[in-house]
């Protein structure tokens, strides 16, 4: 195999109260790569589009991830990449892990899977510290693993898969602006009570086990942030205001997608999720801020090959 052309999908970062440590990847959005060999030794963006980001291998994310690929690899020759963005850079979504991930799933493939899903993450937080200056994979994992991910350490690096309920949805809203992640991260406190630590722990926990036991009930009491939320919210305008909607149209809860300004809930079902949408997409009307939805599965494969 020469050539190959993959799917890689966005995804929701934080999920409340597992900030930097929890992600979940969708399905019905995400960006298309094609990856070709080369006989040049290198790293080669021959073709963006749908996005004004940089083609220059050191300034894009997929190149960076591709490099430490390469620099890992035995593989004498490189690779062309072509990136088809579908995820807004700076959406919340995980722009940059889609691009970062598909680089180096991609080209795993051409060359006959020769690391293991857990050293293509290491490859791909590359492209994350390229892109907020924190090499994290609470993106890039799910991204990789599909479904939900829990990063249990980074040092040394152990990501857990996370089953999914059948019938979980995902409903995200992204208002027409851009929040860089290296910004929000600034306005992040770097100490916190321990009263709030206990709260977000018990949360973390909560989510998990409901996660695996599929107990609607028990996720939806546990999508609660106390630590990053309440700063991060005052980035996004009417983030109040479609959080309280969405909650009242029964999704089980409702938070900032990554680092923002996306905004995500979760229902039990895919009817329950659109009507959701339909509450969050009347906040924004009401304010005249121009919005992109997405409701979606949550995808249990991540990157994948497409014809």
């Amino acid at each position: 195999m020469e050539t190959i052309r993959i799917f890689c999908p966005a995804t929701i970062a934080n999920i409340s109260c597992g900030f930097d440590v929890l992600g979940v990847a969708l399905d019905a959005v995400g960006d298309e790569m094609v990856i070709r060999k080369t006989v040049a030794k290198g790293i080669f963006i021959t073709k963006l589009e749908g996005q004004e980001l940089p083609m220059e291998t050191s300034k894009n994310v997929a190149g960076v991830a591709g490099l430490a690929f390469l620099d890992a690899s035995d593989y004498e020759g490189g690779f062309e990449i072509e990136i088809y963005k579908k995820i807004k850079a700076g959406s919340g979504i995980g722009s940059s892990a889609a691009s970062s991930t598909g680089a180096v799933w991609g080209m795993n493939e051409l060359l006959g899977r020769p690391f293991s899903t857990l050293e293509l993450i290491r490859f791909a937080m590359e492209g994350e510290r390229l892109a907020s200056g924190v090499a994290h994979a609470d993106n890039v994992a799910p991204a990789l693993f599909g479904g939900f991910t829990l990063v249990r350490s980074y040092d040394p690096l152990d990501i857990v898969p996370i089953p999914s309920p059948e019938e979980l949805f995902a409903t995200v809203i992204h208002p027409q602006i851009e929040v860089k992640t290296s910004d929000s991260r600034k306005i992040l406190k770097t100490k916190i009570t321990l009263k709030d630590g206990i709260k977000q722990w018990g949360n973390l926990g909560g989510l998990v086990a409901g996660l695996y036991t599929k107990d609607y009930d028990l996720i939806g009491r546990s999508l609660e942030d106390h630590i990053v939320e309440p700063i991060r919210s005052i980035l996004i305008p009417g983030f109040d205001q479609v959080k309280s909607s969405a909650i009242a149209s029964g999704a089980l809860g409702c938070g900032i997608s990554g680092s923002g300004p996306s905004i995500f809930a979760l229902s039990k079902g895919e009817s329950k999720a659109k009507s959701v949408g339909k509450a969050m997409k009347k906040v924004y009307k009401n304010i005249g801020i121009d919005y992109e939805i997405h409701v979606s599965k949550i995808n249990i494969e991540g990157v994948r090959r497409i014809n």
